[in-house]
């Protein structure tokens, strides 16, 4: 869990701006901010994958996508899931 403890995975995802769930239209913006959420650490990427229907392959090329490269951390977190 990365948002407070005081936190719902609800309120983080709403608080970051993130959809509700996977039926939306993906812009890149919107993969963007999923991206950007996993790698700071609001949503976990399980947690990602699980609320938005993401493969791991899928999420990679989110990241090349939006120009964000995976970080060590965000690798093992994507080997652990």
């Amino acid at each position: 869990m990365a948002y407070p403890r005081h936190m719902s995975i609800s309120d983080a995802i709403k608080q970051y701006g993130l959809p509700k769930s996977h039926r939306v239209y993906w812009s890149k913006a919107k993969k963007a901010d999923v991206v950007q959420a996993v790698h700071d650490r609001v949503i976990s990427f399980h947690e990602a994958r699980e609320r938005y229907l993401l493969s791991r392959s899928e999420f990679e090329q989110w990241e090349r996508e939006s120009g964000r490269a995976s970080t060590a951390a965000t690798k093992r977190t994507l080997e652990d899931a």
